[in-house]
């Protein structure tokens, strides 16, 4: 107790009053709100934002379906492959001017097909800013993943620049080890071993900016280059049978570059036109070696991608209750993909292993948002999609896919402050050119699995109820129940070669559903009699239905986590220039289902962290943060069958319950310019 009545009263006398005020569907949070914090950049503003939870987007093609919820300035970054949070990171605390929460939906903003959107508003004119950072994370086993950023952004008023340079060395939850058994179907043991497993490397980026007027707007250009080797070992030493010795080495390198450029003009008070165009590279390579005594596996790949991206959008605000919107977008995709498998050095026949695929994909969009009253806003739109798949090679097929996908958002808001917010619309994946191609999974034990080209996308009409409540001026809590009615829902199924080989491959399996409840909540520590604290929290709950194509029966969709929530606690200690916290991360299972086995990975405790920032001087922080308090584990277990689950003949079990270790990370960060 006596350390909690310090904490408050170094606290009490920094901590602002929440000033933001709902306007139009809009909250705005001035800097001064997040006073006494000890926060950054943008990103870190956004983390202590009430009732926000960032979305990053979605690793789609195209331009349109991949936006997360944050735009810059009123604007959606002209990057597609720049990680939406390594963006705002890259804005600094300077030059920030405020935060815009908008809810349900606002004339003149383009939701993205999101019912909360964050605005960061930067500060006007440009000035030279920069900060380098370093840091390094000791692992449990000795290892240290080092790192460093160094960002430059600066600008005359009219004319602005921005770069950024990052290496850092990663790991996969810092190693793993612990006991495998393999056991018969009456539960008599067949293997028991030690498996130690390791996966690390290096990525590297660099990214640049530049923007200018022109042509009576403004235009700007944006280029990355990003470089990622990585490499997992998995050793095993068996006990029984004894002096056996296992070794699964997956290594890869992957190397993506990005070149944009958009274009915005105003065309008067109320009309905006925006016009995108986006280059996007990559070459990825690598193999998967398993050998064991007197077996060898291995399966060899590179593919090639690149993606071609125009899109227009013309904007118009007839008046603060009413705006449209209406445009385009094309898309070029193609992905060039070679692969090998050799068992015991010979080389088997493997389906769709050399494969072309080429989609040409256009869209058209029309949006409307309009507020009738103070209380209400709808947001509606309608979206058309149209594409032409072509593959070669190893399977050679065309296909033309079409789609009409409606959108209909309504906002509510009867006090001010809470909102009701409902949401109808049909929503229609994306077909992933992984899916198309072979690929390989020998620490799992599923071996290799062959591509599918000829999927059709998974549709969904999806219906959405959240209702946000906030309170104590800076509290706020929401809950969100979503149903999806699911069409051609892809998940795994058999393929038979001529040879009368069996592989799995991805399918559609027909129709299903599936529900989701999402609660999360912003508790501020004021009412409870000290200031500066916050407590925060999320909880997903999934429910989910397929037909199995294997067994015919009833099961959930592969690799949907039932159960996941978090909760994280941070107290502000600005007079000593400070802020503690702690985060906990539930444990989570996911469930995989293949023609011949399921294979079950659970997390099965909770992975804790706690952290301190120490502002060491005006310009420089200092973060050491503890990981993995609880050394929580993962633990895989896979029940094979013969010759597929429809016969219910158990082979036998896998199981591995594994442990990473504990870490250390540190950084220190300075700022200067500005």
């Amino acid at each position: 107790m006596l350390a909690v009545h310090l904490l408050a009263q170094a606290a009490a006398a920094a901590t602002p009053e929440a000033v933001a005020q709902p306007q139009q569907g809009v909250i705005s949070y001035p800097l001064s709100f997040f006073a006494g914090q000890q926060a950054s950049n943008a990103a870190e503003l956004l983390a202590r934002v009430p009732g926000f939870t960032l979305d990053t987007g979605s690793d789609v093609r195209g331009f349109e379906g991949a936006a997360g919820n944050v735009l810059i300035d009123g604007q959606r970054p002209a990057s597609k492959s720049d990680n939406l949070e390594e963006i705002l990171r890259r804005v600094p605390l300077s030059a920030v001017e405020r935060i815009d929460i908008i809810r349900g939906g606002a004339p003149g903003i383009d939701m993205q097909g999101k019912s909360v959107l964050a605005n960061v508003v930067r500060k006007q004119g440009a000035s030279f800013r920069g900060l380098f950072a370093v840091a390094n994370n000791h692992l449990w086993d000795g290892r240290n993943m080092h790192g460093m950023r160094l960002e430059l952004s600066g600008g005359d008023g009219t004319r602005s620049w921005e770069t950024t340079i990052r290496y850092g060395y990663g790991n996969d939850d810092g190693g793993q080890f612990g006991p495998y058994v393999r056991l018969a179907p009456d539960g008599s043991l067949l293997r028991r071993a030690d498996y130690q497993s390791e996966s690390d490397g290096l990525q590297q980026t660099i990214t640049a900016g530049y923007s200018q007027p022109l042509l009576g707007g403004r235009v700007t250009l944006n280029g990355r280059a990003f470089w990622d080797s990585w490499k997992t070992e998995n050793t095993i030493r068996f006990a029984t049978p004894a002096g056996r010795l296992d070794n699964i080495t997956s290594p890869y390198d992957e190397f993506e570059t990005e070149l944009g450029a958009r274009f915005d003009r105003d065309f008067g008070p109320k009309t905006k036109l925006e016009v995108v165009a986006l280059r996007t590279d990559s070459d990825f390579h690598g193999f998967d070696l398993a050998l064991s005594p007197g077996r060898s596996e291995d399966f060899r790949y590179e593919r090639t991608y690149d993606e071609t991206i125009g899109r227009a959008v013309l904007k118009h605000q007839r008046s603060a209750t009413l705006s449209f919107e209406g445009g385009g977008e094309a898309a070029l995709n193609r992905l060039d993909s070679h692969s090998e498998f050799f068992l015991n050095g010979a080389a088997e026949v493997l389906p769709a292993a050399d494969v072309q695929v080429e989609e040409l994909r256009g869209e058209a969009f029309a949006k409307l948002v309009w507020r009738p009253t103070p209380q209400w806003t709808l947001d509606g739109g309608v979206r058309f999609e149209a594409s032409d798949i072509s593959s070669e090679g190893d399977v050679v097929l065309e296909k033309s896919l079409s789609f009409l996908k409606p959108r209909l958002a309504v906002a509510w808001q009867p006090l001010p402050g809470a909102q009701l917010r409902a949401r109808v619309e049909r929503v229609v994946g994306q077909l992933d050119f992984d899916d198309f191609v072979a690929g390989a999974d020998f620490e799992e034990g599923t071996g290799v699995s062959v591509g599918n080209p000829d999927l059709d996308p998974e549709q969904a009409w999806v219906g959405e109820v959240t209702l946000e409540q906030r309170f104590w001026k800076s509290g706020a809590v929401t809950v969100t129940y979503r149903r999806s009615e699911l069409k051609d829902v892809i998940d795994r199924g058999p393929v038979f070669t001529d040879d009368g080989g069996v592989f799995d491959r991805p399918t559609n399996i027909g129709d299903g559903s599936k529900d989701e409840l999402i609660v999360t909540a912003t508790v501020p520590s004021e009412p409870f009699g000290w200031r500066g604290g916050v407590l925060q929290g999320e909880l997903n709950r999934r429910w989910s239905e397929v037909v199995d194509p294997t067994t015919l029966t009833e099961r959930p969709i592969s690799r949907l986590r039932p159960l996941e929530w978090e909760a994280r606690y941070t107290q502000d200690l600005p007079q000593w220039g400070a802020s503690v916290g702690a985060a906990v991360f539930s444990g989570w299972s996911q469930t995989t289902y293949r023609y011949n086995s399921i294979t079950d990975v659970k997390l099965h405790n909770a992975y804790i962290t706690a952290w301190i920032d120490k502002r060491l001087r005006s310009d420089v922080v200092m973060r050491v943060e503890f990981m993995n308090l609880a050394e929580r584990g993962i633990r895989f277990n896979t029940q094979a069958f013969g010759p597929e689950r429809r016969t219910g003949q158990l082979l036998y079990t896998d199981d591995r319950d594994l442990t990473p270790g504990r870490s250390l990370y540190v950084r220190v960060r300075k700022t200067f310019g500005g």
